[in-house]
């Protein structure tokens, strides 16, 4: 083998004169170029997409575990499936399912609570006690105080 089959030719495709030594080399070299640029960006995007479809399925790309856990994962890049396999991973808490008992208990005791704030007070204790006229009737204010957990001593 000779020296020339390795030879490359650094000039690209024009000399002072106007000229090209070899217009084909290049082109070909313009377009090698393009092809690299343009598997970077392919790349760039894919990495992109990949920590979007993480970040939908809610896995923290700031936590050290979940580096390793992106970096070693190869399923599929659909949000459903990054979050079972990070579930399965303990990453992300499973998401709590509430039945719809325990939702309309909550919605009543939320109504009965907001409602409790704007209901007129009823008469105080200490006032009931002074308007007392007779021991018994005094008596069955501290026997209904008592029963309601009011500690009136």
């Amino acid at each position: 083998m000779s020296e020339f089959d390795t030879y490359e030719d650094d000039d690209d495709g024009t000399s002072e004169t106007g000229q090209g030594r070899n217009p084909l080399r290049a082109q070909l070299k313009r377009l090698e170029k393009e092809n690299a640029d343009l598997r970077k960006q392919t790349a760039s995007f894919a990495e992109t997409q990949k920590k979007l479809a993480f970040i939908e399925a809610g896995v923290p790309l700031d936590s050290p575990m979940a580096k390793y856990f992106i970096k070693g994962y190869d399923g599929e890049l659909t949000p459903e499936a990054i979050r079972v396999a990070a579930e399965e991973a303990q990453l992300v808490a499973p998401p709590t399912k509430v039945n719809e008992a325990d939702k309309q208990a909550w919605r009543e005791t939320n109504r009965i609570a907001a409602g409790s704030e704007v209901s007129p007070e009823g008469p105080s204790w200490v006032k009931r006690i002074q308007e007392a006229e007779s021991e018994s009737e005094l008596m069955a204010i501290f026997a209904e105080a008592q029963a309601a957990g009011v500690e009136l001593a």
